[in-house]
């Protein structure tokens, strides 16, 4: 499992698992055209850009390109990367029938092909396991009672407010977002 520093933008849950399997990164989707009426994740991808970069890798159909090019409006091109995957005819196991450009999306991709576009957009891969020592765990999360306890959901939403974070994050999402934002020690000092 190769560890990048970036958030890696996706279009859907099917790409995300695909590259789940592959990477250790924060992975997030748009929800397909769902990311343009967002407000609240377009704020997350500027937020989590600003602090750790955002690599967009779409499918390479029409629609990708219109996912693309809207995430470049709303957050800093100067902070996002573009991982683009070649344009393969055929179609996914999951479908019945190929796309409507009968090309393959990212969950159709071979791994190697996926990690060989995150390394030509200029992917930040670190080999060393010591970063997921310092990580924020779920561990932590139970410890300062934002998970597993009666009042775990209100100490949540209230480090969301606090951070200015979308408010429907579950305690997973939130782990992911926190480890992307600061360093365990951040968290601790953050949440005493």
């Amino acid at each position: 499992m190769h560890k990048i520093r970036e958030v890696i933008l996706v279009e859907g849950r099917y790409d995300k698992n695909t590259l789940s399997q592959l990477v250790d990164a924060v992975i997030l989707e748009t929800s397909g055209f769902g990311i343009f009426n967002d407000k609240q994740k377009q704020k997350l991808l500027r937020t989590l850009a600003e602090a750790r970069g955002l690599i967009v890798l779409t499918d390479s159909d029409g629609a990708g390109f219109v996912i693309r090019n809207f995430v470049k409006g709303c957050v800093d091109p100067a902070l996002v990367k573009h991982a683009y995957i070649p344009d393969i005819f055929g179609k996914e196991r999951r479908k019945a029938t190929p796309s409507k450009e009968g090309k393959l999306g990212v969950e159709g991709m071979r791994p190697e092909v996926l990690l060989d576009a995150l390394r030509r957009a200029g992917a930040t891969i670190d080999g060393e396991s010591e970063a997921s020592e310092r990580s924020i765990t779920k561990a932590d999360l139970y410890a300062r009672g934002l998970s597993g306890r009666d009042d775990s959901a209100e100490k949540r939403k209230a480090l969301m407010k606090r951070l200015d974070l979308p408010e429907h994050l579950s305690a997973t999402a939130l782990l992911d977002v926190l480890n992307a934002l600061m360093s365990r020690e951040d968290f601790y000092r953050l949440v005493c």
